[in-house]
């Protein structure tokens, strides 16, 4: 079971993910806890995580391009038209992988620690 991309809808304690194969093919959907990229999953290792962003997702960014992810950040009303039917952290997650999937998308840089904590 290989996760090319996996979509992650944020939340305060329990994030839900999504992953997808190279297909487009959905091959895992689950919660995990906020701590989950520090501690637990390490057997998840997509080549691709990808996010709205909003501030978190750049923390949550920094920490998965330390461990070698490559990381896009899109902007919400960009995923917002890939949600399929009602809005839920699954259907969020799984909208985002198919926003990151697009060839066409504008994705978000990742601000460092400086450029997020200046209100600038």
């Amino acid at each position: 079971m290989e996760i090319d991309i996996l979509g992650i809808d944020l939340a305060k304690r329990v994030f839900q993910l999504h992953g997808a194969d190279r297909g487009g093919h959905a091959v895992q959907s689950l919660q995990g806890h906020a701590r989950w990229p520090r501690g637990g999953r390490r057997s998840l290792r997509p080549r691709v995580v990808a996010m709205e962003a909003c501030s978190s997702a750049h923390h949550w960014a920094r920490c998965f391009l330390a461990m070698d992810i490559e990381v896009r950040l899109i902007s919400p009303q960009y995923v917002s038209p890939f949600v399929k039917t009602n809005k839920n952290d699954c259907n969020d997650a799984q909208g985002i992988v198919e926003a990151a999937s697009r060839r066409t998308m504008n994705f978000v840089t990742v601000k460092s620690v400086d450029r997020s904590t200046s209100k600038t």
